[in-house]
Protein backbone atom coordinates (compact mmCIF):
# COMPACT_ATOMS: atom_id res chain seq x y z
CA UNK A 1 0.00 0.00 0.00
CA UNK A 2 1.18 3.78 -0.42
CA UNK A 3 0.59 4.27 3.38
CA UNK A 4 3.40 1.77 4.05
CA UNK A 5 5.70 2.64 1.04
CA UNK A 6 6.13 6.03 1.74
CA UNK A 7 7.24 5.25 5.18
CA UNK A 8 9.36 2.28 4.48
CA UNK A 9 10.92 4.25 1.98
CA UNK A 10 11.68 7.35 4.01
CA UNK A 11 12.90 4.97 6.78
CA UNK A 12 15.68 3.17 4.83
CA UNK A 13 17.38 6.23 4.27
CA UNK A 14 17.89 5.96 8.41
CA UNK A 15 18.78 2.59 8.33
CA UNK A 16 22.63 1.30 8.33
CA UNK A 17 23.50 -2.02 6.73
CA UNK A 18 19.96 -2.44 4.95
CA UNK A 19 19.88 -5.99 3.23
CA UNK A 20 16.18 -6.25 2.09
CA UNK A 21 12.61 -4.74 3.00
CA UNK A 22 10.48 -7.83 3.55
CA UNK A 23 6.40 -7.93 3.59
CA UNK A 24 4.60 -11.64 4.58
CA UNK A 25 0.84 -12.46 4.46
CA UNK A 26 1.35 -13.75 7.61
CA UNK A 27 2.59 -10.09 9.09
CA UNK A 28 0.08 -8.53 6.46
CA UNK A 29 0.21 -4.76 7.87
CA UNK A 30 4.15 -5.18 9.10
CA UNK A 31 7.08 -4.15 7.19
CA UNK A 32 10.13 -6.18 8.32
CA UNK A 33 13.70 -3.93 7.42
CA UNK A 34 15.99 -6.86 7.61
CA UNK A 35 19.61 -5.25 8.38
CA UNK A 36 23.11 -6.51 9.24
CA UNK A 37 24.20 -4.82 12.35
CA UNK A 38 27.78 -3.82 13.34
CA UNK A 39 27.45 -4.41 16.89
CA UNK A 40 24.46 -6.65 18.82
CA UNK A 41 25.90 -6.87 22.64
CA UNK A 42 25.94 -2.96 23.19
CA UNK A 43 27.09 -1.07 26.88
CA UNK A 44 24.32 0.84 28.04
CA UNK A 45 25.53 4.42 28.20
CA UNK A 46 25.88 5.78 31.73
CA UNK A 47 24.73 2.47 32.85
CA UNK A 48 27.25 1.86 35.48
CA UNK A 49 26.30 5.00 37.61
CA UNK A 50 22.55 4.17 37.31
CA UNK A 51 21.64 0.98 36.46
CA UNK A 52 22.20 -2.62 38.00
CA UNK A 53 23.42 -4.03 34.52
CA UNK A 54 26.06 -2.40 31.43
CA UNK A 55 25.02 -4.69 28.65
CA UNK A 56 22.27 -5.28 26.44
CA UNK A 57 20.87 -6.86 23.39
CA UNK A 58 18.14 -5.84 20.99
CA UNK A 59 17.51 -8.08 17.96
CA UNK A 60 14.76 -5.71 17.05
CA UNK A 61 13.63 -1.71 16.32
CA UNK A 62 10.14 -1.82 17.08
CA UNK A 63 7.30 -4.00 18.25
CA UNK A 64 5.08 -6.69 15.94
CA UNK A 65 2.90 -7.09 19.07
CA UNK A 66 0.23 -4.87 18.06
CA UNK A 67 -2.40 -5.74 16.16
CA UNK A 68 -3.80 -3.70 12.68
CA UNK A 69 -7.30 -4.56 13.05
CA UNK A 70 -9.63 -4.45 10.28
CA UNK A 71 -13.27 -4.99 8.37
CA UNK A 72 -14.37 -4.94 4.70
CA UNK A 73 -15.61 -1.52 3.74
CA UNK A 74 -19.38 -2.41 3.18
CA UNK A 75 -19.26 -2.94 7.42
CA UNK A 76 -21.90 -0.82 8.29
CA UNK A 77 -21.25 1.53 10.90
CA UNK A 78 -23.68 3.24 13.34
CA UNK A 79 -23.62 6.54 13.22
CA UNK A 80 -24.66 9.23 15.91
CA UNK A 81 -28.08 10.23 14.03
CA UNK A 82 -29.01 6.63 13.96
CA UNK A 83 -27.90 5.78 10.48
CA UNK A 84 -25.58 3.74 9.24
CA UNK A 85 -22.75 4.11 6.43
CA UNK A 86 -19.99 1.61 5.33
CA UNK A 87 -17.23 1.34 6.86
CA UNK A 88 -15.76 2.54 3.46
CA UNK A 89 -16.68 5.52 3.29
CA UNK A 90 -16.31 6.98 7.20
CA UNK A 91 -13.69 9.93 7.54
CA UNK A 92 -12.29 11.78 10.00
CA UNK A 93 -14.14 13.56 12.07
CA UNK A 94 -17.54 11.95 11.42
CA UNK A 95 -19.53 11.29 14.96
CA UNK A 96 -20.29 7.71 15.63
CA UNK A 97 -21.23 5.75 18.51
CA UNK A 98 -19.02 3.74 20.66
CA UNK A 99 -19.33 2.17 24.07
CA UNK A 100 -18.71 2.86 27.74
CA UNK A 101 -19.22 1.24 30.67
CA UNK A 102 -22.19 2.47 33.59
CA UNK A 103 -21.42 0.10 36.35
CA UNK A 104 -21.63 -3.15 35.26
CA UNK A 105 -23.12 -2.34 32.18
CA UNK A 106 -22.19 -0.89 28.29
CA UNK A 107 -23.73 1.67 26.98
CA UNK A 108 -23.82 3.31 23.58
CA UNK A 109 -21.53 6.57 24.09
CA UNK A 110 -21.40 9.21 21.07
CA UNK A 111 -17.21 9.53 20.23
CA UNK A 112 -15.44 10.75 17.00
CA UNK A 113 -13.42 9.17 14.11
CA UNK A 114 -9.83 10.66 14.86
CA UNK A 115 -8.43 8.50 12.18
CA UNK A 116 -9.41 6.55 8.94
CA UNK A 117 -7.01 3.83 6.42
CA UNK A 118 -6.94 1.08 4.21
CA UNK A 119 -4.93 -1.88 3.98
CA UNK A 120 -4.75 -5.58 2.40
CA UNK A 121 -4.73 -8.61 4.62
CA UNK A 122 -6.24 -12.16 4.63
CA UNK A 123 -10.19 -12.05 5.31
CA UNK A 124 -12.26 -14.50 6.92
CA UNK A 125 -16.18 -14.45 7.27
CA UNK A 126 -17.65 -14.71 10.49
CA UNK A 127 -21.37 -15.81 10.67
CA UNK A 128 -23.65 -15.02 13.19
CA UNK A 129 -26.97 -16.76 14.70
CA UNK A 130 -29.25 -14.85 12.51
CA UNK A 131 -27.80 -14.16 9.14
CA UNK A 132 -25.61 -11.42 10.25
CA UNK A 133 -21.86 -11.49 9.03
CA UNK A 134 -19.12 -9.62 9.34
CA UNK A 135 -15.54 -9.56 6.74
CA UNK A 136 -12.42 -9.29 9.68
CA UNK A 137 -9.18 -10.10 9.50
CA UNK A 138 -7.65 -12.84 11.73
CA UNK A 139 -6.71 -10.55 14.29
CA UNK A 140 -9.60 -8.14 14.07
CA UNK A 141 -11.54 -8.10 18.16
CA UNK A 142 -15.00 -8.22 18.38
CA UNK A 143 -16.49 -8.02 22.37
CA UNK A 144 -18.01 -11.16 23.70
CA UNK A 145 -19.59 -12.81 26.27
CA UNK A 146 -15.98 -13.34 28.01
CA UNK A 147 -13.96 -10.11 26.82
CA UNK A 148 -12.00 -9.00 23.57
CA UNK A 149 -11.83 -12.07 21.37
CA UNK A 150 -9.68 -12.29 18.00
CA UNK A 151 -11.51 -13.51 15.03
CA UNK A 152 -8.73 -16.29 14.65
CA UNK A 153 -5.98 -18.04 16.86
CA UNK A 154 -2.64 -16.13 16.52
CA UNK A 155 0.83 -16.48 17.89
CA UNK A 156 0.66 -13.88 20.65
CA UNK A 157 -1.74 -16.32 23.09
CA UNK A 158 -4.85 -13.78 22.75
CA UNK A 159 -8.60 -15.31 23.12
CA UNK A 160 -9.85 -16.08 19.92
CA UNK A 161 -13.87 -16.83 18.28
CA UNK A 162 -15.48 -19.90 18.37
CA UNK A 163 -18.52 -21.78 17.57
CA UNK A 164 -21.20 -21.05 20.23
CA UNK A 165 -19.82 -17.86 21.73
CA UNK A 166 -21.64 -15.09 21.81
CA UNK A 167 -20.81 -11.75 20.82
CA UNK A 168 -21.58 -8.49 21.72
CA UNK A 169 -24.19 -6.70 20.12
CA UNK A 170 -26.35 -3.00 20.14
CA UNK A 171 -29.94 -3.63 19.83
CA UNK A 172 -32.06 -0.42 19.86
CA UNK A 173 -29.78 0.85 22.16
CA UNK A 174 -29.33 -2.25 24.51
CA UNK A 175 -25.59 -3.33 24.58
CA UNK A 176 -25.81 -7.05 25.36
CA UNK A 177 -24.33 -10.41 24.57
CA UNK A 178 -26.53 -11.76 22.38
CA UNK A 179 -25.76 -13.30 19.12
CA UNK A 180 -23.63 -16.76 18.79
CA UNK A 181 -20.88 -17.51 16.30
CA UNK A 182 -22.10 -19.95 14.11
CA UNK A 183 -19.10 -20.35 11.57
CA UNK A 184 -15.74 -18.82 11.05
CA UNK A 185 -14.45 -19.32 7.05
CA UNK A 186 -11.22 -18.09 5.64
CA UNK A 187 -12.03 -16.22 2.42
CA UNK A 188 -8.27 -17.88 0.38
CA UNK A 189 -7.40 -14.12 -0.83
CA UNK A 190 -6.47 -10.65 0.83
CA UNK A 191 -8.67 -8.21 0.64
CA UNK A 192 -8.72 -4.54 0.81
CA UNK A 193 -9.91 -3.85 4.40
CA UNK A 194 -10.40 -0.59 6.50
CA UNK A 195 -10.31 0.87 10.11
CA UNK A 196 -10.36 3.66 11.91
CA UNK A 197 -9.28 5.09 15.51
CA UNK A 198 -12.12 6.18 17.35
CA UNK A 199 -12.15 8.37 21.07
CA UNK A 200 -13.58 5.07 22.50
CA UNK A 201 -11.65 2.98 21.42
CA UNK A 202 -14.25 0.65 19.65
CA UNK A 203 -17.68 1.49 17.58
CA UNK A 204 -20.32 -0.43 16.18
CA UNK A 205 -20.25 -2.77 13.10
CA UNK A 206 -23.02 -4.94 11.56
CA UNK A 207 -24.58 -4.25 15.05
CA UNK A 208 -21.82 -5.87 16.96
CA UNK A 209 -19.46 -4.00 19.21
CA UNK A 210 -15.74 -3.96 17.17
CA UNK A 211 -12.61 -2.83 18.93
CA UNK A 212 -10.21 -0.21 16.98
CA UNK A 213 -6.52 0.17 16.25
CA UNK A 214 -4.45 2.48 18.53
CA UNK A 215 -1.33 4.96 17.82
CA UNK A 216 1.85 5.06 20.37
CA UNK A 217 5.16 7.34 20.40
CA UNK A 218 8.47 6.21 19.06
CA UNK A 219 10.21 5.02 16.81
CA UNK A 220 11.75 8.76 15.50
CA UNK A 221 15.25 8.42 15.96
CA UNK A 222 14.84 6.11 12.85
CA UNK A 223 12.99 8.98 10.87
CA UNK A 224 9.90 6.72 11.39
CA UNK A 225 6.87 8.69 12.44
CA UNK A 226 5.49 8.79 15.69
CA UNK A 227 2.60 6.51 15.71
CA UNK A 228 2.19 3.32 13.75
CA UNK A 229 5.28 3.23 12.21
CA UNK A 230 6.47 1.59 15.71
CA UNK A 231 4.12 -1.27 15.37
CA UNK A 232 4.46 -1.84 11.74
CA UNK A 233 7.84 -0.71 11.00
CA UNK A 234 9.92 -3.78 12.17
CA UNK A 235 14.04 -3.36 12.36
CA UNK A 236 15.49 -6.61 12.04
CA UNK A 237 19.15 -7.77 13.13
CA UNK A 238 18.95 -10.45 11.35
CA UNK A 239 23.23 -11.39 11.89
CA UNK A 240 22.22 -10.98 15.71
CA UNK A 241 23.69 -14.65 16.95
CA UNK A 242 26.83 -14.44 14.48
CA UNK A 243 27.66 -10.68 15.77
CA UNK A 244 26.72 -11.71 19.43
CA UNK A 245 28.74 -14.75 19.59
CA UNK A 246 32.38 -13.34 17.75
CA UNK A 247 31.27 -9.97 20.36
CA UNK A 248 31.67 -12.72 23.23
CA UNK A 249 34.52 -14.93 21.86
CA UNK A 250 36.75 -11.27 22.08
CA UNK A 251 39.40 -11.42 25.00
CA UNK A 252 38.13 -8.54 26.61
CA UNK A 253 34.14 -9.93 27.08
CA UNK A 254 34.51 -10.03 30.76
CA UNK A 255 31.13 -12.12 31.01
CA UNK A 256 29.32 -9.46 32.71
CA UNK A 257 25.27 -10.13 33.49
CA UNK A 258 23.53 -9.10 29.65
CA UNK A 259 19.87 -7.77 30.15
CA UNK A 260 17.58 -8.59 26.96
CA UNK A 261 14.31 -6.65 26.79
CA UNK A 262 15.37 -3.62 27.42
CA UNK A 263 14.41 -1.35 24.81
CA UNK A 264 12.23 -3.98 22.68
CA UNK A 265 10.62 -7.51 23.50
CA UNK A 266 13.09 -10.02 22.18
CA UNK A 267 9.93 -12.09 21.85
CA UNK A 268 7.35 -9.83 20.12
CA UNK A 269 5.37 -11.65 17.21
CA UNK A 270 8.18 -11.24 15.02
CA UNK A 271 10.22 -13.79 16.52
CA UNK A 272 8.00 -16.48 15.42
CA UNK A 273 9.25 -15.47 12.35
CA UNK A 274 12.64 -15.12 12.61
CA UNK A 275 14.06 -17.19 15.93
CA UNK A 276 17.00 -15.16 16.26
CA UNK A 277 16.31 -15.61 20.81
CA UNK A 278 17.65 -19.59 20.60
CA UNK A 279 21.07 -19.11 19.00
CA UNK A 280 21.93 -16.15 20.96
CA UNK A 281 20.62 -17.71 24.31
CA UNK A 282 23.61 -20.48 23.31
CA UNK A 283 25.94 -18.08 22.74
CA UNK A 284 25.63 -16.43 25.85
CA UNK A 285 25.32 -19.68 27.62
CA UNK A 286 28.66 -21.27 25.62
CA UNK A 287 30.39 -18.01 26.81
CA UNK A 288 29.75 -18.41 30.25
CA UNK A 289 27.93 -15.34 30.40
CA UNK A 290 24.70 -14.66 32.71
CA UNK A 291 21.76 -13.20 31.25
CA UNK A 292 17.89 -12.49 32.41
CA UNK A 293 15.13 -11.77 29.46
CA UNK A 294 12.20 -9.32 30.13
CA UNK A 295 9.30 -10.29 28.28
CA UNK A 296 4.95 -9.97 27.98
CA UNK A 297 5.42 -12.21 24.51
CA UNK A 298 4.30 -15.94 25.08
CA UNK A 299 6.33 -16.55 21.59
CA UNK A 300 9.13 -17.21 24.57
CA UNK A 301 7.37 -20.93 25.74
CA UNK A 302 9.07 -22.07 22.84
CA UNK A 303 12.13 -21.38 24.50
CA UNK A 304 11.54 -22.55 27.92
CA UNK A 305 13.78 -26.53 27.39
CA UNK A 306 16.25 -24.59 25.98
CA UNK A 307 16.53 -21.78 28.53
CA UNK A 308 15.95 -24.44 31.07
CA UNK A 309 19.20 -26.40 29.97
CA UNK A 310 21.93 -23.21 29.76
CA UNK A 311 20.41 -22.45 33.32
CA UNK A 312 22.75 -25.50 34.22
CA UNK A 313 25.41 -23.86 33.05
CA UNK A 314 25.16 -19.96 33.82
CA UNK A 315 22.68 -17.87 35.48
CA UNK A 316 19.53 -17.00 33.90
CA UNK A 317 17.01 -15.17 34.95
CA UNK A 318 13.05 -14.59 33.64
CA UNK A 319 10.75 -12.04 33.95
CA UNK A 320 7.49 -11.41 32.56
CA UNK A 321 5.44 -8.03 32.45
CA UNK A 322 2.13 -8.16 33.72
CA UNK A 323 -0.06 -4.95 34.81
CA UNK A 324 -3.00 -6.26 35.66
CA UNK A 325 -5.60 -9.25 35.68
CA UNK A 326 -8.36 -7.65 34.60
CA UNK A 327 -9.31 -8.54 31.41
CA UNK A 328 -11.57 -6.12 30.07
CA UNK A 329 -9.40 -2.92 31.44
CA UNK A 330 -5.99 -4.83 30.20
CA UNK A 331 -7.69 -4.49 26.69
CA UNK A 332 -7.87 -1.07 27.19
CA UNK A 333 -4.14 -0.64 28.35
CA UNK A 334 -2.66 -3.25 26.62
CA UNK A 335 -4.20 -3.85 22.91
CA UNK A 336 -2.16 -6.55 21.00
CA UNK A 337 -0.22 -7.92 23.44
CA UNK A 338 -0.93 -11.55 24.96
CA UNK A 339 -3.63 -11.82 27.28
CA UNK A 340 -2.92 -12.20 30.95
CA UNK A 341 -4.30 -15.36 31.45
CA UNK A 342 -1.52 -16.26 28.71
CA UNK A 343 0.95 -14.31 30.32
CA UNK A 344 0.04 -16.75 33.95
CA UNK A 345 0.53 -19.75 31.95
CA UNK A 346 3.84 -18.92 30.42
CA UNK A 347 4.90 -17.73 34.47
CA UNK A 348 3.72 -21.70 35.15
CA UNK A 349 5.85 -22.97 32.62
CA UNK A 350 9.09 -21.48 33.14
CA UNK A 351 8.62 -22.26 36.94
CA UNK A 352 7.39 -25.83 36.41
CA UNK A 353 10.53 -26.03 34.07
CA UNK A 354 13.05 -25.50 37.61
CA UNK A 355 13.28 -21.98 36.36
CA UNK A 356 12.79 -18.58 38.24
CA UNK A 357 10.44 -16.16 37.26
CA UNK A 358 9.98 -12.61 38.59
CA UNK A 359 6.75 -10.20 37.58
CA UNK A 360 7.30 -6.86 36.81
CA UNK A 361 3.45 -5.82 37.82
CA UNK A 362 4.37 -2.50 35.35
CA UNK A 363 3.44 0.28 35.02
CA UNK A 364 1.13 1.09 37.67
CA UNK A 365 -1.29 3.97 36.87
CA UNK A 366 -1.89 6.21 39.61
CA UNK A 367 -5.72 6.16 40.99
CA UNK A 368 -6.31 3.66 37.77
CA UNK A 369 -4.68 0.48 38.71
CA UNK A 370 -3.38 0.89 41.85
CA UNK A 371 -6.18 0.39 44.68
CA UNK A 372 -5.63 -2.37 47.45
CA UNK A 373 -7.89 -4.61 45.70
CA UNK A 374 -6.09 -4.32 42.02
CA UNK A 375 -2.54 -4.61 43.15
CA UNK A 376 -3.74 -7.90 45.54
CA UNK A 377 -5.53 -9.22 42.88
CA UNK A 378 -2.78 -9.08 40.55
CA UNK A 379 -0.55 -10.41 43.02
CA UNK A 380 -2.76 -13.01 44.25
CA UNK A 381 -2.82 -14.58 40.31
CA UNK A 382 0.98 -14.16 40.17
CA UNK A 383 1.87 -16.02 43.28
CA UNK A 384 -0.75 -19.06 42.26
CA UNK A 385 1.27 -19.60 39.07
CA UNK A 386 4.15 -19.76 40.94
CA UNK A 387 5.89 -16.53 40.14
CA UNK A 388 8.93 -16.37 42.82
CA UNK A 389 8.85 -12.53 42.79
CA UNK A 390 7.06 -9.34 42.31
CA UNK A 391 8.57 -5.70 41.42
CA UNK A 392 5.74 -2.76 40.67
CA UNK A 393 6.52 0.45 39.07
CA UNK A 394 4.73 3.63 38.28
CA UNK A 395 3.64 4.99 35.44
CA UNK A 396 6.71 6.80 33.62
CA UNK A 397 5.71 10.07 31.21
CA UNK A 398 8.45 11.27 28.90
CA UNK A 399 8.24 13.58 26.66
CA UNK A 400 5.47 12.89 23.80
CA UNK A 401 3.88 10.66 25.50
CA UNK A 402 3.40 12.82 28.88
CA UNK A 403 1.48 15.03 26.04
CA UNK A 404 -0.62 12.46 24.45
CA UNK A 405 -1.75 11.06 27.69
CA UNK A 406 -2.67 14.30 28.99
CA UNK A 407 -5.01 14.44 25.95
CA UNK A 408 -6.29 11.26 26.98
CA UNK A 409 -7.13 11.85 30.17
CA UNK A 410 -8.79 14.75 29.66
CA UNK A 411 -11.10 13.31 27.29
CA UNK A 412 -11.90 9.57 29.41
CA UNK A 413 -11.13 10.46 32.99
CA UNK A 414 -10.87 14.68 33.45
CA UNK A 415 -11.72 13.40 37.18
CA UNK A 416 -8.32 12.66 37.42
CA UNK A 417 -6.09 15.24 35.89
CA UNK A 418 -5.92 17.36 38.86
CA UNK A 419 -4.01 14.15 40.90
CA UNK A 420 -1.94 13.51 37.70
CA UNK A 421 -0.55 17.07 37.49
CA UNK A 422 0.68 16.79 41.14
CA UNK A 423 2.25 13.46 40.82
CA UNK A 424 3.88 14.21 37.85
CA UNK A 425 4.34 17.84 38.69
CA UNK A 426 8.51 17.97 38.42
CA UNK A 427 8.95 15.81 34.99
CA UNK A 428 8.64 12.32 33.75
CA UNK A 429 8.35 10.46 36.79
CA UNK A 430 6.18 9.92 39.69
CA UNK A 431 6.73 11.78 42.54
CA UNK A 432 8.71 10.41 45.63
CA UNK A 433 5.62 10.99 48.00
CA UNK A 434 3.84 9.08 45.03
CA UNK A 435 6.68 6.10 45.06
CA UNK A 436 6.75 5.87 48.67
CA UNK A 437 2.99 5.99 49.19
CA UNK A 438 2.86 2.99 46.47
CA UNK A 439 5.75 1.09 48.46
CA UNK A 440 3.80 1.41 51.64
CA UNK A 441 0.95 -0.47 49.94
CA UNK A 442 2.63 -2.89 48.45
CA UNK A 443 5.37 -4.21 50.63
CA UNK A 444 2.81 -5.70 52.65
CA UNK A 445 1.13 -7.94 49.82
CA UNK A 446 3.77 -8.48 48.05
CA UNK A 447 5.05 -10.16 51.91
CA UNK A 448 1.59 -11.76 52.22
CA UNK A 449 2.03 -13.75 48.84
CA UNK A 450 5.57 -14.21 49.51
CA UNK A 451 6.63 -12.37 46.37
CA UNK A 452 9.89 -10.71 47.98
CA UNK A 453 12.18 -12.64 45.83
CA UNK A 454 13.99 -11.74 42.46
CA UNK A 455 14.49 -13.81 39.36
CA UNK A 456 17.41 -11.54 38.09
CA UNK A 457 20.85 -12.94 38.46
CA UNK A 458 23.35 -10.40 40.36
CA UNK A 459 20.79 -8.52 41.67
CA UNK A 460 19.60 -6.44 38.37
CA UNK A 461 15.91 -6.11 38.81
CA UNK A 462 15.03 -3.36 41.51
CA UNK A 463 13.15 -3.76 44.77
CA UNK A 464 9.57 -2.83 44.48
CA UNK A 465 10.24 0.46 46.48
CA UNK A 466 13.51 1.36 44.22
CA UNK A 467 12.50 5.14 42.44
CA UNK A 468 12.01 4.12 38.50
CA UNK A 469 15.22 5.75 37.77
CA UNK A 470 17.06 2.55 38.88
CA UNK A 471 14.92 0.79 36.75
CA UNK A 472 15.63 2.19 33.00
CA UNK A 473 15.93 -1.39 32.00
CA UNK A 474 12.20 -1.47 31.43
CA UNK A 475 11.99 1.94 29.90
CA UNK A 476 10.69 1.11 26.65
CA UNK A 477 9.07 -1.50 27.62
CA UNK A 478 6.60 0.08 29.89
CA UNK A 479 6.48 2.61 27.22
CA UNK A 480 5.01 0.23 24.88
CA UNK A 481 2.35 -0.43 27.66
CA UNK A 482 1.41 3.32 28.23
CA UNK A 483 1.12 4.09 24.28
CA UNK A 484 -1.10 1.26 23.48
CA UNK A 485 -3.45 2.42 26.28
CA UNK A 486 -5.02 4.79 22.88
CA UNK A 487 -7.11 1.48 22.23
Amino acid sequence: MRWDAQRADRGQLALPGLVRTVRTPEFADITFHEVHARSVLNRVPGGRSVLPFQWTINPYRGCSHACTYCLAGETEILMLDGTTRPLADIRTGDEIYGTGRLGNQRQRVPTRVLAHWTTVKPAYRVTLAGGTTLVASGDHRLLTEQGWQQVTEGITGQPFLADGIKLVTDVDGVIQPRLAVVSIEPLGVPEVMYDITTGTGDFIANGVVSHNCFARNSHTYLEFDAGRDFDTQVVVKINAAEVVARQLRSPKWQREHVAMGTNTDPYQRAEGRYQLMPRIIEALADSGTPFSILTKGTVMVRDIPLLAKVSKQVPVGVAVSLALVDRDLQQRLEPGTPSPRARLDMIKRVTDAGLSCGVLVAPVLPRLTDSRDQLEGVLAEIADAGATGATMIPLHLRPGTKEWFAAWLARERPDLLDDYRDIYARGSYASRSYRDWLARRARPLVRKYGLEGSSFPRGSAPPVETPPVASEQLELMLQQNVDSFNG
